[in-house]
């Protein structure tokens, strides 16, 4: 039986040039360079269209389950201890209780899907701050344009964009926020702020510290912008917020906010790789979690966790940080990992490994995988990634993903 994914061929030299310049200055792919290698694969991925209606499926499944177990896990408090928050987050969520929870804006996710020998996997849901709408959107066109049987998947950024378009008056403001010192990031604002700028949306991009909170709403107050933003887009993690100077530039996120965030700093408790430890005490019935997502469970309670079939986890690691895996991970890294793991048991997760089927690309073998996008629950998208070792990390080449 033939693979349901695997490489096209690479772009001639010319055609990947062209599509790299347009990257760079038509998608704001500004880093695409990453040490000695490009951060852009020069092939795609291709993948059939049954397969993506199947992942696709799976994501809606997916998404609709855990928003509703969010909002359980928001009415529980002795749950929050298992999810391995700052206290200072659970305080801020707790008193959504009292204060009201945040105001209701567009839900963005993105579900990491990887082909295995036992069929298809997640490792996490992505719902606090997705990234790669770059890729998954403009690149992955551009890719698509030079293969002429393929079909880009729908554009994630777009999606996006009409949701949050739908939500707000025309002539509205939207406040980007995100962490100004990262151009990854700044990249990411900038691309969105163009999708929304061609639907007549005004933008502003704003580091947290220029928004603060009065009475529940949200005002900008910096040397180059003023007002009060229709709707904000929050691009950066939630567990940072409390690092800020003060209470109001960051307790709306998590309760008491009138002006609607995307996302709100509830969505960090389903990103949590610990959130699977609290299914067994919810009424929220989670099949397909269950069915996709690997055992997980506490490292205390694994007896065999030296035998290489368990993999580490920091509860809130972002991309590929806190994710150790015995054999890639050098023998002292993973030697610590237990040690804070059995030292801090509430902040990490043992979960069983999976092996990852490879990809064969110019005689290299490449460990993929496929970020499925969801606004508000519908599928819109896939954000490819794939690294010569089977951790999808800071050293992963985005690669676009095409419907054969």
């Amino acid at each position: 039986m033939s693979s349901p994914l695997h490489a096209g061929p690479p772009l001639p030299a010319e055609q990947w040039q062209a599509v790299r310049m347009e990257a760079i200055f038509r998608c704001c792919k500004w880093d695409v360079q990453s040490g000695d290698q490009c951060a852009l694969a020069r092939f795609p991925l291709l993948i059939d269209r049954d397969t993506f209606r199947q992942l696709s499926g799976w994501a809606e499944s997916l998404s609709a389950e855990v928003l509703a177990a969010e909002q359980e896990l928001l009415s529980r408090r002795e749950l929050l201890a298992k999810l391995g928050m700052p206290r200072r987050v659970v305080k801020a969520l707790c008193d959504g209780r009292q204060h009201g929870a945040c105001a209701v804006a567009p839900r963005v996710m993105r579900f990491d899907f990887h082909l295995t020998t036992d069929g298809w996997r997640i490792s996490e849901v992505n719902s606090d701050v997705p990234g790669g709408y770059i890729e998954a959107s403009g690149i992955t066109e551009l890719m698509s344009a030079h293969f002429p049987h393929t079909a880009p998947p729908p554009n994630p950024a777009q999606f996006y964009a009409d949701a949050i378009s739908r939500s707000v008056p025309g002539s509205a403001l939207v406040a980007l926020v995100h962490a100004t010192a990262y151009s990854d990031d700044g990249e990411v604002m900038e691309y969105i702020a163009g999708e929304l700028r061609s639907r007549g949306v005004r933008t502003c991009l704003l580091s947290p510290e220029h928004l603060s909170w009065e009475g529940g709403r949200a005002r900008i107050d910096c040397r180059f912008a003023q007002g009060y933003p229709d709707l904000i887009v929050r691009f950066f993690p939630a567990e940072w917020l409390p690092n800020l100077s003060k209470r109001e530039y960051w307790w709306g996120y998590f309760s008491g906010g009138v002006t609607p965030v995307s996302n709100p700093g509830s969505a960090l408790l389903i990103q949590s790789k610990c959130f699977p430890l609290t299914w067994d005490s919810l009424a929220v019935p989670l099949p397909t979690w269950r069915e996709l997502m690997p055992k997980t469970v506490m490292p205390r309670g694994v007896s065999d966790l030296e035998s290489g079939c368990w993999v580490l986890k920091s509860a809130l690691g972002r991309v590929g940080d806190g994710v150790v895996i015995p054999g890639v991970a050098k023998e002292r890294v993973w030697k610590a990992a237990k040690k804070e793991s059995l030292r801090h048991p509430s902040a990490w997760v043992a979960q069983k490994r999976f092996e990852v089927i490879p990809v064969e690309a110019g005689g290299k073998l490449y460990y993929p995988c496929l970020g499925l996008f969801t606004v508000d629950g519908r599928a819109c998208g896939v954000y490819g990634r794939m690294a010569e070792k089977t951790l999808i990390d800071g050293d992963a080449q985005d690669v676009a993903v095409l419907i054969n």
